[in-house]
């Protein structure tokens, strides 16, 4: 079974395969203990905030006696689709790529324990006609929070890694908006003056993500925005944005959005309760 959200305090868990597509946002609260990640061995103590997408790609999962932790997972996609095109994801993804592990002090910790907790609180409330509505409002106060947090966290880092000089290029090229309606690899291979090869594996090296997930995830709000917009037909989003055909535009909404361009716009339509 697909799991949306999940929260525990079991830190053994936090790589089971059924959260293998979500992101993981995991606080030590006590104690230490220590994981491995893209071939590091990573050491937290309280006050750790520990930021993984996929995090099955975590390793060899070890708690001394007495650590606690408290997690809250959610589906990537679902997260992604929270954003704004020139969001602070992208970058700090990559960065968090490199290393998922945040340090915050006494105030910030608990900050994002009340995140977590409101979170928690709200799990069961699927009945809820706008439950995922409600469910993005608060993962959203999450996510801009752990921003926050990680920006500080740069501003006191300096990087030389002359690897991640593409892909910063590549990042800085997306936050223009272009993937409205270029969304071929090749495309940013070209621009960048490198291989579309080149541009896949340094990607990927550097990131743990391929190009297209950069190129989706920039353009998903984009897709989003024009259909919000009511005065816009579904085919002139899809010649706005570039699609060839209407078809193929639809199959895009349906993978990214997880239900048709037609079913999308119905969804933001207020829902006449059931004892109307």
């Amino acid at each position: 079974m697909k799991i949306d959200f999940q929260y525990s305090t079991d830190f053994l868990g936090m790589n089971a395969p059924e959260l293998a597509h979500t992101c993981m946002h995991l606080l030590c609260t006590a104690g230490e203990g220590s994981f491995v990640f893209n071939e590091r061995c990573y050491h937290i103590v309280k006050n750790d905030l520990v930021v993984m997408p996929h995090p099955n790609r975590a390793k060899n999962l070890v708690a001394a006696p007495g650590m606690q932790v408290e997690w809250f997972a959610a589906d990537n996609k679902f997260l992604g689709g929270l954003l704004p095109s020139n969001n602070y994801s992208i970058g700090g993804s990559i960065s968090l790529n490199r290393n998922p592990v945040i340090k915050v002090d006494d105030h910030q910790a608990a900050i994002m324990l009340e995140d977590f907790h409101r979170l928690r609180d709200r799990l069961e409330d699927r009945h809820l006609l706008f439950y995922r509505e409600m469910m993005g409002s608060l993962c959203l106060t999450m996510i801009y929070d752990i921003f926050e947090l990680h920006a500080r966290r740069e501003a006191t880092d300096t990087h030389s890694d002359r690897t991640a000089y593409i892909v910063r290029q590549l990042t800085d090229m997306l936050s223009t908006g272009v993937s409205r309606t270029e969304r071929d690899v090749s495309y940013y291979a070209e621009r960048l003056n490198v291989s579309t090869k080149y541009l896949s594996a340094t990607v990927k090296r550097v990131t743990g993500h391929s190009v297209s997930s950069f190129i989706d995830r920039a353009t998903v709000p984009i897709l989003k925005k024009y259909l919000n917009d009511e005065r816009l037909s579904l085919s002139q989003i899809a010649d706005c944005m570039n699609f060839t055909s209407l078809s193929y535009f639809s199959r895009y909404c349906t993978k990214h959005l997880g239900q048709s361009p037609s079913d999308y716009r119905r969804s933001l339509q207020p829902r006449e309760s059931e004892n109307n």
